[in-house]
């Protein structure tokens, strides 16, 4: 299976610490920035839902680890993730993009609750949904919650936001002679242990066909020379 030809509704994931300054807290400059290019992409014509991660606020496996009880850490982490969620929605209005929020975890005071099909009508309105909550339960991953919403909402791929430009043989930053993969099939991608997303995540996406795109979010214009077929990142498929 080919990476997809024509892209015309994505779900982005993007990590809690894309939003922060190194990694931590919410910075309003770093939102703004990743903001700018999802309202870029929107701008195509392409259709946008965003799950964001909340490990720039808490880490609930690492709670977990130091004791707390595993499904309230990660309750933990689930509102972590509508910290983030917000401080995305109010960035993309800020740059013009109409947008809603939806939370697996009923907070209703704050944002709809997530149902598949009323998401589908935002996209097909014109509107980013950003959703919260993960899955809505715990032992589960924010990675998880992407392969399986990008899978009910019909993407076309999942646009994996990183810190690196794509899938290498290697860590990078500790390898110089690492090689970079340009596109992989799920197979290989399992059978060299790349690790391009948890297992869950990894197999959902492998079982529903799933493509995933794993680029550069720190680039300026990647998500959109990506989306435009151009040799950015690593497709998966």
């Amino acid at each position: 299976m080919p990476a997809p030809q024509k892209i015309s509704r994505i779900l982005l994931k993007l990590s809690g610490e894309s939003l922060g300054t190194d990694g931590s807290g919410v910075d309003p400059l770093a939102v703004a920035r990743v903001a700018e290019s999802i309202a870029r992409v929107h701008k195509l014509g392409v259709e946008v839902a965003v799950v964001v991660g909340g490990g720039n606020l808490l880490r609930g496996a690492e709670f977990a680890r130091c004791g707390t009880n595993r499904a309230t850490a990660d309750q933990m982490g689930m509102l972590a993730t509508a910290i983030n969620t917000l401080a995305l929605q109010d960035g993309l209005e800020r740059a013009g993009v109409e947008t809603r929020a939806a939370s697996a975890v009923e907070m209703r005071s704050m944002m709809e609750n997530y149902i598949r099909r009323r998401a589908i009508r935002h996209l097909e309105k014109g509107r980013v949904v950003i959703l919260a909550g993960g899955t809505g339960n715990p032992y589960f991953t924010t990675d998880t919650a992407a392969a399986l919403r990008a899978t009910e909402l019909g993407a076309d791929a999942i646009f994996k936001a990183t810190k690196v430009d794509g899938v290498y043989s290697a860590d990078p930053n500790k390898d110089k002679s690492a090689t970079k993969y340009h596109t992989l099939t799920f197979q290989q991608a399992l059978d060299q242990d790349l690790r391009v997303m948890d297992r869950t995540a990894f197999t959902l996406c492998m079982e529903n066909c799933m493509p995933i795109m794993v680029f550069d979010m720190f680039v300026p214009g990647n998500m959109e020379r990506a989306i435009r077929g151009e040799d950015i990142g690593t497709w998966v498929v």
